[in-house]
Order: structure tokens, then sequence, then C-alpha cells
């Protein structure tokens, strides 16, 4: 017996995707370099290698993984995943989790952490789609970058009488640099992790004093640990500031981590709703909740119904998050959003599988939640399969401008 609403599900189940952000697989060599468990999981120690075992997620994902990798009965358990996993040719590992995710097209963020020591180049992935790979600049990672290099250039010592000056050399070489990102037709977005940096209640204005104290902070933190890291209010906010309004400028959107993420993150500061004053500073920049903004969907969605410069992802949680929370977050994404304006992304990272998961699980949700608004005659059937193609693809084709054309026969 075939599925209740077939048109929905060849939709569902075989229309290529855009896959509006991920991140790097490994290289050969580095895959074994993480922990496989944070494929389900954003905790990190015990709270990862241990506890995120017995979740409902990763109880699901061992089960999906053990029927790719052809384990049945009592191997079909994630020890088992893993050892079979790790036998498997990288390249041949790489090709099979791809295969069946119907992924026509991938952007790329490749400022995650560890990423040039342990991954690919983005331009890699071209192999596993249909449409080439393009970037998505990560912005703090790119202000520490510069602004390392210039510290480098320099010998003089940056103090409170000479931060000024130092501070404008910089923004004017970020914003060259941004400029050069958004000039660039490989790079097709920004994001920012200010989530995760100072929180996203981000300030519409900085005053120079303010921005100028950040700065010495940044580098007094330098300067004890050896390692730059943004993560001084007032520099963050005035680095998203300057990238707004060039994005804007040059038509490109800024994605923004929203909710999920590691303890790194001020929970009570990662809810999308803080972002209203700066949405609004800003009418002209496209702006992309990431995360399903989860567990601050409806606050996600809300901003979406009423701003239409703002448009909802709805990744991460496949697999991080229940077959049952899953769907109930697609549902809280379908409350309020206009369904031209949500995108779907695996997060995927590190490891081919995560891309695997990220499609086969988002693709189930969909089928469900619009087969049961069908199947209550909230929507027609042709209705559901316009919400799934352009929530898979056309969305994010127009937004992102990549003017492809769906590979139809992809999967």
């Amino acid at each position: 017996m075939g599925p209740s609403f077939p048109e929905l599900a060849r939709a569902a189940f075989s229309y290529p995707a855009i896959d509006n952000h991920a991140h790097p697989f490994l290289t050969e060599s580095n895959r074994n370099a993480i922990p496989f468990e944070a494929l389900n999981s954003e905790a990190t120690g015990e709270a990862l290698t241990v506890d995120s075992r017995y979740t409902l997620a990763c109880y699901r994902a061992a089960a999906q993984l053990s029927k790719l990798f052809g384990l049945k009965g009592d191997e079909a358990n994630w020890e088992s995943v893993k050892k079979k996993r790790a036998r498997i040719d990288y390249a041949e590992l790489c090709a099979m989790s791809m295969k069946s995710t119907g992924i026509q097209c991938i952007l790329i963020d490749d400022g995650l952490g560890g990423v040039a020591d342990l991954a690919e180049g983005y331009k890699w992935h071209d192999q596993f789609t249909t449409s080439p790979t393009k970037r998505i600049v990560r912005i703090e990672v790119e202000a520490q970058d510069i602004f390392l290099e210039l510290l480098n250039a320099n010998s003089t010592q940056v103090t409170a009488s000479t931060v000024g000056e130092v501070l404008a050399t910089f923004t004017q070489r970020f914003r060259e640099s941004i400029v050069a990102s958004a000039e660039d037709n490989e790079v097709v977005g920004f994001k920012s992790v200010a989530c995760y940096r100072t929180g996203l209640d981000i300030a519409t204005l900085g005053t120079p004093e303010e921005i100028q104290c950040s700065v010495l902070d940044a580098l007094a933190r330098y300067k004890q640990k050896g390692d730059l890291r943004f993560q001084h209010k007032a520099l963050n906010d005035h680095l998203v500031r300057v990238v707004l309004e060039i994005a804007g400028e040059y038509h490109k959107p800024v994605q923004f981590h929203t909710g999920l993420g590691d303890n790194d993150i001020t929970l009570t500061k990662s809810s999308p709703a803080h972002m209203q004053p700066i949405i609004e500073a800003y009418p002209n920049t496209t702006f992309v909740l990431l995360h399903s903004s989860y567990p601050y969907t409806r606050d996600a969605g809300y901003l979406t119904s009423v701003y239409r410069n703002v448009y909802l992802d709805f990744g991460e949680i496949f697999p991080f998050v229940s077959g049952n929370g899953q769907r109930a977050v697609v549902r809280q994404v379908l409350e309020l959003a206009p369904t031209n304006r949500i995108l779907w992304s695996t997060d995927g990272h590190w490891w081919p599988e995560s891309y695997y998961l990220g499609a086969i699980q988002a693709r189930e949700a969909l089928y469900e939640v619009l087969a049961d608004s069908v199947r209550r005659e909230e929507l027609t059937e042709q209705q559901a399969v316009e919400i799934v193609e352009n929530a898979l693809f056309h969305n994010s084709n127009k937004i992102y401008r990549l003017g492809l054309e769906p590979n139809l026969n992809i999967l």
C-alpha cells in the first residue's frame, strides 16, 4: 500500500534540495578527530560522549544509520554503527551518505572552529552535488583574522591614546574585506555568531568610546590567553552593523545563529526576539534566522510573519531533536511563518552522515506534518506540494540569487 498522498510523497522524498547552511566534511586523515556523538548533540565532555547516547535522537540515528550500513538485529545499535563506519573506505562512506539526500547545492560556512586544520575546502564538496557549492562568510572569524594581521604588521603598542586610530584602520580594512566578499560570486551570504559571543540583543548604535573600550578588552584577553576571540559586546555589535549595511547594499543575506547550541551560549539571549530592533533598523537587509531558533521557534515564526526581510531556517533539529520534537518544531514554524520565507538546511558538519540524517529526517517530518494538514482539509495536496518545493529549493534559490533550475532526476 502506497502513501496516502502520492504527489506530496513524491515532493517530500524526491524533490531536489538546496542546503542553505552547512559546514565541511572532515578530511580522511581526520575522520576520527572528533567524537562521533557530536553528530547528534551540541554537548561537550561526558555529557556528549556518555549521556547523549541515551537520547531519543541518538537511538533514532542509530536505527537509521544501521539501515544505511546494512546492520540488523542485535547489531543495529550505536556502538555497532561506529565500528561499521570505521571499516568503510572514507570515499565510499561519503558517497553512500550523500547519494540519497537529494541535495543539489550546498551553501557552506567554512568559518567553524577547527575547519582550517581538520576539514576539506568548500569546493571539494562539489563531487556530491549537481550544482556548485557556494560560500557563507563567517564575519567574526574574518574580523579576527584581519585584526591579527593588523597587530602583527604594527609594532606600535595599542593604548588608550592610540586605540581610536587602530579601530579606524581596522574598521576600514574589515569593511573592504566584506565588500570584496559581497562582490565575489562564490560568496552568497554572511553568517554571524553574535549569539555565541555576546547574545542577540544587538545594539543599533554604539559610541566610539564604547567600541574602543571593547577593543582594549579584546587585546587584554589576547595578551592573557594567547588567542584572539571577539566576545566584547560593543565591538561585536559594531561588526554586525557594518556587515548589515554592506549586505543590504549588495543584496546578500546575513545568517544568524539563533537558539540551539552548546553551553557557550547564554540561552536567555539566544532568542531572535532580541533582534527586533536591529531587524527594524536594517529593512533593506535580509536576515536568516538559523537552526529553527529552537527552543524559540515561535519567536522566530512571529518575526518572519511581520518583517518581510526575515526568513526562517528550519535546520539543525535534524538529527539533534527527537522525531516527535522535529514534527512539533515544523508545526510551530508553519503556525505563523509565510511558507515563501522558510528555508531548509542540514547544518551538516564534519561527517557525511550528518547530511544524510539531516536530509532524510527533514523529508520525513515535512511529509508527516503536511499530510496531516491535508488529511484535515486545511490544505489541498497541491498546496502542500508547493510548500515542500519552496521550502526545500525555491525559497533559497531566490534569496541567495543562485539562478538554479531544479534537477528533477536527482533521486
